[in-house]
Formats: C-alpha cells, sequence, structure tokens
C-alpha cells in the first residue's frame, strides 16, 4: 500500500544502467607433478558471467530503491585454474520491482516488456562466455600452447523504468477535491489530508473489501491542474497512474464556482494525455455537499448535464454506502444511476 511518504522518496521514473557478468579468463598452466617435470598443458576454462534479470515484486512499492545506485551489474565469471579446474560462473542479478513496471530500452526506445503480473521475471541481459584455457588448444602440431582466451563481455544497456499503478479504480480531480478523504473513509489507505492544495505529492493505493470476499484496489492520485498533460503541475506524476484503471471517478469540489468548466478541464487533460482514457467507465461525484445547502448543490448538478452524477460527503458519510454500490457495478460493465 502507497502510505505518507515524502515526494523525494517516491520514484516512478528512473533510468539505469545494466551489464551482465563477463566471462573469466581462461588460465594457461602446466602439469607440475613429482616424476613429471614438465607435463602438458592443464588450464580450465573460465566460468560463465552472471545473467541479469528483472522481476515484479510486490513487496516493492515504487523505484526509489534504485535511486542511490544506478548501475547494477551481475558477477564476472572466474577465471579458470590449473588442474584443468574451471571457474565457476558468476552469480546471476535479479532486479525486483513492483508489478506494473514498464521496461524500455534507452537506445532503441522500445519496451522491453510490461511486468504486470507478480513473480514475472524476464531474461535482460546474457553473461559472456568464459574463454577457453590452453589445453582446449593442445593438438598434435602444438603440444604446448602458451595462451588462452579471454572471457567474452556480458550484454549491456540503458533502460527507464516506468512505473504505472495497478489499480481498479483512479479518483480524478483537482487539488483539494477531497480524494484523499474518501480514500481514507471506503479503503484501508492512510493518506495526508489537509485543507489545502497538493496536500497528496504521492500516489495513494487503498483496498476496498466487499461483504462477499471480493476486493478491488483504489488509486488516489495527485491533484491535476490545467496543463498537466504538458508536465505542469504535478502533470505526469498523476496521468501516468491513471492509465491502467478500469473505472474513473471525477471528483467535483461542489463548493467551487463553477463545477461544469472544473469537470470539462479534468476531461480535457485526460484527452490530451490519452483519448482512451475517456472511454473508460466513469461517475462525476460531487463533493463537500456536507459545505453547501441543497438548492445551490442541486443547480450546480443540473449545470454538469450528465447523468452520472452522485453527491457525496466523506465527513457525514452521506451516499458513501450508495458509491460503493455504484462502483461495484461499474466494474462488472453494467449500467447504473444514483
Amino acid at each position: 500500500m502507497y502510505n505518507d511518504v515524502t515526494m523525494s522518496k517516491f520514484t516512478d521514473t528512473i533510468k539505469i544502467y545494466i551489464e551482465a557478468g563477463k566471462g573469466g579468463p581462461g588460465c594457461v598452466s602446466f602439469l607440475r607433478e613429482k616424476y613429471i617435470p614438465k607435463g602438458g598443458p592443464d588450464g580450465g576454462d573460465g566460468g560463465k558471467g552472471g545473467d541479469l534479470y528483472i522481476e515484479a515484486n510486490s513487496s516493492y512499492t515504487d523505484l526509489s530503491h534504485f535511486f542511490k545506485d544506478r548501475i547494477y551489474g551481475a558477477e564476472n565469471g572466474k577465471p579458470g585454474m590449473g588442474k584443468k579446474m574451471h571457474g565457476k560462473d558468476g552469480r546471476d542479478l535479479i532486479l525486483k520491482v513492483p508489478p506494473g513496471t514498464q521496461v524500455i530500452n534507452e537506445e532503441m526506445n522500445e519496451l522491453i516488456c510490461d511486468l504486470f503480473e507478480t513473480e514475472k521475471r524476464v531474461l535482460l541481459c546474457v553473461g559472456g562466455i568464459g574463454g577457453k584455457g590452453n589445453l582446449f588448444f593442445k593438438s598434435s602440431t602444438n603440444q604446448v600452447p602458451r595462451y588462452a582466451q579471454p572471457g567474452l563481455s556480458g550484454e549491456k544497456g540503458i533502460l527507464t523504468l516506468n512505473l504505472k499503478l495497478i489499480a481498479d479504480v483512479g479518483l480524478v480531480g483537482l487539488p483539494n477535491a477531497g480524494k484523499s478523504t474518501l480514500l481514507s473513509v471506503i479503503t484501508n489507505a492512510v493518506p495526508r489530508i489537509a485543507a489545502y492544495p497538493f496536500t497528496t505529492l504521492i500516489p495513494n493505493l487503498g483496498v476496498v473489501s466487499n461483504d462477499d470476499g471480493s476486493s478491488y484496489k483504489i488509486a488516489d492520485i495527485p491533484g491535476i491542474i490545467k496543463g498537466a498533460h504538458q508536465g505542469h503541475g504535478l502533470g505526469l506524476s498523476f496521468l501516468r497512474h491513471i492509465e491502467r484503471v478500469k473505472v474513473i471517478l471525477f471528483l467535483i469540489d461542489s463548493t467551487e464556482e463553477d463545477p461544469e468548466y472544473n469537470l470539462q478541464l479534468l476531461k480535457a487533460e485526460l484527452r490530451s494525455y490519452n483519448e482512451n482514457l475517456l472511454n473508460k467507465p466513469y461517475y462525476i461525484l460531487m463533493t463537500k455537499t456536507d459545505l453547501i445547502d441543497s438548492v445551490e448543490l442541486g443547480k450546480k448538478i443540473t449545470q454538469l448535464k450528465d447523468q452520472t452524477v452522485l453527491s457525496i460527503s466523506s465527513i457525514n458519510g452521506e451516499n458513501i454506502h450508495i458509491l460503493l454500490n455504484i462502483i461495484n457495478k461499474l466494474l462488472e460493465n453494467d449500467i447504473v444511476s444514483p
């Protein structure tokens, strides 16, 4: 679960350099034992370099564990030794990331994999082959080879890791629209809440548990502002994480003067970033209804010119049970009405 941590700790995109292990060098050696002062070549091969993998692991919630060290390499193979002994293979390295992480080849700008499933593991770089020892080169025409192969370098590259939250429902709203308060009321999340804009500086993820044992995840994303699709405000930090949700809830502060403008602004920013976002099932929530009289609220709901509107108050619980029922039906792809 994403809880209250500072903006500096939460990381949802990062560039790293990776390299598989280099193969160990072959050994130049000759048998030297009692009574065999001038034995033949007995140099063993070098060990293979370690491979480098990436794996989705639910123990991680963001990419901040990569922040201090952006260069990652698997272990090199060990050198070959005398007496025909092969070097030990290098240990593989497994980079662990939260589910929902996309791995992009920075140089080719190509998606390598999308680690949507927990424990999914993908091979990124193959370790280099170990070099042959001088024993390998012994022949009828070369009885005492005095050379061996170096190990081959492992594969390497530059990656961009992008985390996109995996949630069923996304809360979309301007700063201070009541997203964090709603999340704290209906889920087990503990987001930071205060009466000023941009209280939420990182994504928060909560789980709603139904009476029948089923559950779903709700993502509270930092508030959007005009120009968010161009990176203004918290911009892409919001929009990236809304792409995977199945249902969108637009939260509109009922105390604002022009709720219709706010709704259209939110939709415009989503459309500018990815027009497919507006094809998702949605509902409009008029929040903070405990702060406005019913007549004024009715006028503002009428201004929205949309049938999928529900007025709620996270403070006194107004219509929260109806909202939960609506969410369940939206996730079942049913048509609902308040």
